[in-house]
């Protein structure tokens, strides 16, 4: 039997196919040094003799591969049919042993949080982040068996499994795992790209930030402050209006609370703060190689980080130095746009380049980035 349960500092960037995309990016943080919470990952090898438990799962998996993409009826229709399938089974027993053990070993005075790692996740050339579930403030070992459980059942939502059928991955060579981390309870949290993702420009790190648990954030309930640091400098600062947090109940759980009026209008982090989380990505960015996408949260004025993964939006970087400034100019559009560009045009033309100079020279339209 292979192992069940991997510890953080057990695993790296190489452990991809044991403990998903998400549990190797933070066994890899942790072992480089980073502030990461303590944790564990449950390994795919658990979730396929749990899977292996069942002995219809081989035939609807094999449905599950032959439906066309497109057909999203039937693909939820069979998505349904696998996660009730998937409610019947029965955690094995010595699985659940393992799983509750390295609870133990971490804390099982903790809260955690109960997250989907999937093989195809994280990756540098896909982006399955939010495909599968996530729990946050679990607290007691059935609890943790329970959402653990759920986990696994979310490798076949609708979403998750439309995305894998148009991305053309094969249902059965994606696996999961659970990661199981100690969760940090905070008074601010949010998410850094080491790179600009409005603009692309490598050299500017965004922050977002907000109070409470990131779940605001990523879920879109909150519109968060929004930070730009370039050479360790704060170069813009937008000061939202966060009516709402969402913050962990001691019994466990969560719950959505309206901030009081002084402090929804609060810079969540203060300058230094701001710089010292800018650092810190970027260093980040420098152990992976690549622009990193960073959720932190901070307790007690402390910096976590509990996910990085790489940024995938970002258009390719030309053999070049990046310093100084290059401007690129593409021709090759002109070879299919042979008419005068029409008013309406030239004024989108204006709004995707407010600070440059637009030339315009018989009916053509030519930009002047200086």
């Amino acid at each position: 039997m292979d192992s069940y349960i991997l510890f953080f500092d057990q695993v790296d960037r190489s452990s991809l196919s044991v403990v998903g995309g998400k549990g190797a990016n933070l066994g890899e943080l942790t072992k480089a040094g980073f502030p990461v919470p303590d944790g564990f990952c449950v390994t795919t090898f658990a979730y396929q003799d749990f899977m292996a438990t069942s002995p219809e799962m081989d035939a609807m998996l094999d449905e599950l591969n032959a439906v066309n993409p497109n057909d999203l009826p039937r693909l939820r229709k069979l998505g349904e049919r696998i996660r009730a399938h998937i409610r019947q089974l029965d955690i094995p027993v010595r699985l659940a042993e393992q799983i509750v053990q390295a609870w133990e070993k971490v804390g099982k005075e903790y809260a955690y949080a109960v997250r989907s790692s999937a093989t195809a996740e994280d990756l540098p050339a896909a982006s399955f982040a939010g495909q599968q579930d996530t729990f946050l403030n679990i607290r007691g070992q059935d609890e943790l068996l329970r959402h653990v459980w759920k986990c696994w059942a979310s490798l076949f939502t609708d979403r998750a499994i439309s995305y894998r059928s148009k991305n053309g991955f094969d249902h059965r060579q994606v696996y999961l795992s659970v990661v199981v981390q100690r969760m940090v309870n905070p008074e601010i949290s949010g998410i850094m790209f080491t790179a600009d993702p409005a603009s692309g420009n490598r050299q500017i790190i965004s922050i977002d930030a907000g109070f409470g648990l990131g779940e605001a954030i990523v879920s879109g309930i909150v519109s968060p402050d929004l930070y730009r640091v370039r050479a360790g400098r704060i170069i813009d600062k937008k000061i939202a209006e966060k009516k709402i947090a969402i913050f962990s109940l001691p019994e466990g759980g969560t719950v959505k609370k309206e901030l009081p009026l002084d402090q929804q209008r609060q810079q969540a982090l203060t300058d230094e703060q701001i710089v010292q989380l800018a650092n810190l990505g970027k260093r980040i960015e420098a152990h992976f190689g690549s622009p990193q996408d960073i959720e932190f949260c901070l307790e007690d004025g402390r910096i976590f980080v509990v996910q990085s993964r790489p940024v995938t939006s970002l258009y390719p970087l030309p053999e070049l130095p990046q310093e100084p400034l290059h401007v690129l100019v593409s021709f090759g559009y002109m070879q299919m746009m042979t008419d005068a560009m029409k008013p309406l045009g030239i004024s989108v033309m204006r709004t995707v380049f407010p600070k440059s100079v637009l030339l315009e020279a018989g009916g053509r339209l030519f930009i002047d980035p200086t």
